[in-house]
């Protein structure tokens, strides 16, 4: 009987990954740390996901897991919320590392979350895994953290990959949905100067990509989880203007921004940096991207 386990199974991309499998796998666990309804073939057992509990035996036998935990970068950086940020992700990889020395059949596949944004701020250079520079500030630290609590586990029969995922697009939450609702309002403008790169991926390809690295046994290691045409923070709002057909945008300058952010509690840097991501090993192995067009991409997910 195959076996997937999911942590964080219930946040926006755990929701994707367990629509899209629940077909695949004869059971499915949902790690969460409260329990809601899940899909008809799959399982929500509680855990903490900072401590070894009754939930680790489920780990045992499984073929796949995958871990999507992570408090939310859509807040306030202070001191508080950035210890939630960076514990919420190293500590449940450490604690899932902990439960895969425990198995005597551990699983065959540990895919855990990461982030495009682990790469400086760029606006010529493209990033891919090999010869992507690794840059500094709050967010690179959790990154190279989160990595670090991840490859530094050993775990000799589990092959392991990284998935520095980029701005994901769906339909039913993450960041297009608030990015839809402000050009609605006529605040569709480019956010500060408008070059900063825009690295993204339609939900379709980020489930797609994760079915291909199941599938391709020979994939490990980091893998950059993008589309393969970084767009731009200007185009990015000029094309949702145009797929939602609304006639003008009020731009935005950094000093707006910043009063903006602290005024609905998050933090420019979500706008500003300039992510210039590209994904070389996925082209390499031979994924065909869904959705390599932006504008394709936005006119398919606000249809």
């Amino acid at each position: 009987m195959s076996k997937l386990i999911i942590a964080g199974g219930t946040g926006f991309l755990g929701a994707i990954i367990t629509s899209y499998f629940k077909d695949a796998f004869d059971d499915i666990v949902l790690l969460s740390r409260k329990r809601t309804q899940p899909e008809s073939n799959c399982r929500i057992v509680l855990w903490d996901a900072r401590t070894i509990g009754d939930w680790a035996s489920e780990i045992e036998g499984a073929d796949v897991l995958i871990n999507m935990t992570g408090r939310s970068v859509d807040c306030r950086y202070h001191q508080k919320n950035k210890d939630l940020i960076l514990n919420s992700r190293v500590d449940s990889t450490k604690v899932l590392g902990e439960a895969i020395k425990l198995c005597k059949n551990p699983p065959n596949l540990w895919l855990n979350s990461s982030t495009a944004t682990i790469y400086r701020h760029s606006l010529d250079k493209e990033m891919d895994e090999a010869s992507g520079e690794i840059g500094e500030g709050f967010s690179v630290s959790v990154a190279k953290a989160w990595e670090k609590a991840f490859f530094e586990t050993e775990t000799p029969t589990t092959r392991k990959i990284a998935l520095r995922t980029a701005i994901v697009l769906g339909k039913n939450g993450g960041a297009l949905q608030s990015i839809i609702k402000i050009t609605k309002l006529g605040l569709g403008g480019k956010q500060g100067s408008g070059d900063q790169k825009f690295s993204w991926i339609h939900e379709d390809d980020f489930v797609q990509i994760i079915d291909f690295c199941i599938k391709n046994e020979t994939i490990k290691g980091p893998i950059n989880v993008v589309s393969p045409h970084p767009s731009d923070n200007k185009t990015v709002m000029s094309l949702l203007r145009k797929t939602l057909k609304v006639p003008f945008g009020i731009p935005s300058g950094k000093t707006l921004l910043e009063l903006g952010a602290f005024m609905i509690r998050t933090e420019t840097e979500l706008l500003l940096k300039s992510r210039n991501v590209i994904p070389k090993r996925l082209l390499d192995y031979g994924y065909t991207f869904s959705f390599k067009d932006l504008e394709t991409a936005l006119k398919e997910l606000t249809a």
